[in-house]
């Protein structure tokens, strides 16, 4: 190894290591989306146990969108109103907008790049009903997550990141390729070094690692967020730095067929759901 890439894997690390933990309660939320025992009480409970958290989510359940037929005052009635899933999200969502830098030195946008990240989690979440190994939480959690490694770019390694954006925004390249060029390791990669960082489950830091690389045991999880991903870009749902779209290969085409739009096309409202995503971005 030169001294420069290990100078860079140096500095890939401390990057990695200076992001903040999930929020206790949040961490909880996590390891109960894995329970499928978990009630709906348990979810209060924790949730309540944080103020932050609480305030945020009722202010998000009382806005004008979910058009609720009263004051929603408690996190109990949240639930009741909205649904055990949607807190959940929301409790997650709330997570990570908690993280993003307000300004970077790379120019990246992390307001375009929130929804960018919804929008993929709740597609993915949505192609996951349709195939029978697939987890939708899972699938959520992976989606929202999956390009976590570009706010850790852009906040430690801004110098090092805007050149492989200004490249890929020039010519319509791949961010992946361009940031392996320049740095000899993608953004999937940092992502899963930060997902491991987390304690996220092995299969949820696999998903997140391999999304440029499905061969053909790709797991209907990982088929899922990369055509959730393709969605948003080719829907210019939110915006992440690049807007290239690579073909299905024969592992996606397994699970889903033959092209994005074809997927698309079977997909009913979502526009709604986009309209969904910017409330949840404005917690």
């Amino acid at each position: 190894m030169s001294d420069t890439s290990l100078a860079i894997s140096q500095k890939l690390a401390a990057a990695v290591e200076a992001m903040p933990a999930f929020p206790k309660s949040v961490q909880q939320i996590l390891e109960m989306t894995r329970q499928m025992d978990c009630t709906p009480k348990e979810l209060v409970q924790v949730i309540e146990s944080d103020p932050v958290v609480t305030v945020k989510i009722l202010k998000v359940v009382n806005s004008a969108y979910f058009a609720l037929p009263k004051q929603v005052t408690s996190i109990n009635h949240a639930v009741v109103f909205l649904g055990f899933n949607t807190i959940k999200n929301l409790a997650l969502s709330i997570a990570a907008i908690g993280m993003l830098p307000a300004q970077n030195e790379a120019g990246f946008d992390t307001g375009d790049y929130l929804l960018h990240s919804l929008s993929t989690a709740t597609i993915a979440k949505r192609l996951a009903l349709r195939l029978d190994d697939a987890s939708p939480m899972d699938c959520f959690i992976a989606g929202l997550l999956h390009d976590f490694g570009k706010v850790v770019l852009a906040q430690f390694m801004p110098q090092e990141f805007k050149p492989a954006l200004q490249k890929c925004q020039a010519d319509g390249a791949s961010l992946h390729l361009a940031l392996r060029q320049t740095l000899g390791i993608d953004h999937a990669s940092i992502g899963a070094m930060l997902a491991q960082k987390w304690r996220f489950s092995p299969d949820l830091v696999a998903v997140i690692a391999c999304q440029f690389d499905l061969g053909e045991n790709c797991s209907a999880n990982a088929a899922c967020v990369f055509v959730a991903n393709q969605i948003s870009k080719k829907l210019s749902f939110g915006f992440a730095g690049n807007t290239y779209i690579p073909p299905f290969g024969a592992a996606i085409r397994q699970h889903f067929g033959t092209s994005l739009d074809e997927v698309i096309v079977s997909l009913d409202n979502l526009e709604a759901t986009f309209e969904e995503v910017k409330i949840f971005a404005k917690v």
